[in-house]
């Protein structure tokens, strides 16, 4: 970064501090949000952010970047009122944070792949006096099930638990399996919501391994189930049907022909 873009960023920085002063001492709305209030907004940001992301919308990215910014200058704001804590405490814990557990650059420790750094990083936090005291501690609980289940793989494979070669997975994927379908069999339905969650999160432990993050690759395919059938109910609209009045043949032809447009 140079000079010139530095006090660009400093300038900008500034700037925003100076606004959310503005705004919280004299917009109603502003003067009113608390730590609790504004939280579901940044997660409805959180996942705005997201979508923008998968869309590679930049303008997109950019604006729910600057928004979530805004929520972070909140927060700041808010604690600094409340003599907690001020957004320059924010950044000066996050600087020393990085730097204390990027050791193989501002330390003596040498890594060759990033899968090193993730395991230093895992440990480091352990050792950390406000860190995380067990392997898995560090993993929110409220985190949908299904990123829970990746952040949990990620994390004990830090630690070495992990399989020696991934491909032995796939027998865990057809174990878990075997036994959801012996379950369905049974017709046990207590049994198989457990095998299914098994069997989901031996499939969720396949895609970590083979690079692949599932809530991105499942988001994938929610948009291009919707797209297809967006198609499909459009197309029955022109021809003056009704879905419920056609047969599952006659949907799965044009189902075929949405799939072109993917």
């Amino acid at each position: 970064m140079t000079d010139e873009q530095k006090q660009s960023a400093s300038t900008a920085f500034l700037r925003l501090l100076e606004i959310m002063n503005d705004l919280r001492a004299k917009c109603p709305w502003d003067r009113e949000q608390t730590l609790e209030s504004i939280r579901p907004l940044t997660i409805e940001e959180t996942y705005e952010l997201s979508e923008g992301i998968l869309d590679k919308d930049y303008n997109l990215i950019k604006k729910e970047l600057g928004d979530l910014l805004l929520h972070i200058v909140f927060y700041s704001k808010i604690a600094e009122e409340q003599g907690e804590f001020n957004i320059t405490d924010v950044i000066n814990s996050l600087c020393e944070k990085l730097i204390y557990r990027h050791p193989h650059i501002y330390g003596n420790v040498e890594v060759d792949n990033a899968n090193q750094v993730v395991q230093n990083w895992e440990q480091l936090k352990m050792k950390e006096k406000d860190g995380n005291k067990t392997v898995l501690s560090g993993v929110p609980t409220s985190l949908p099930a299904l990123i829970k289940a990746n952040r949990i793989q990620e994390k004990v494979r830090a630690v070495g638990f992990d399989w020696d070669e991934r491909s032995q997975v796939w027998d865990k994927v057809q174990e878990e399996l075997n036994e959801l379908r012996h379950e369905v069999e049974n017709q046990n339905a207590d049994e198989m919501e457990k095998e299914f969650g098994d069997l989901l999160f031996s499939v969720v432990n396949a895609a970590r391994l083979y690079g692949v993050d599932p809530e991105t690759a499942l988001e994938r395919t929610n948009r291009k189930f919707i797209k297809r059938f967006h198609y499909l109910e459009q197309k029955t609209i022109k021809q003056g049907r009704s879905l419920m009045d056609m047969t599952l043949d006659e949907m799965n032809l044009i189902w075929e022909e949405a799939k072109q447009f993917d």
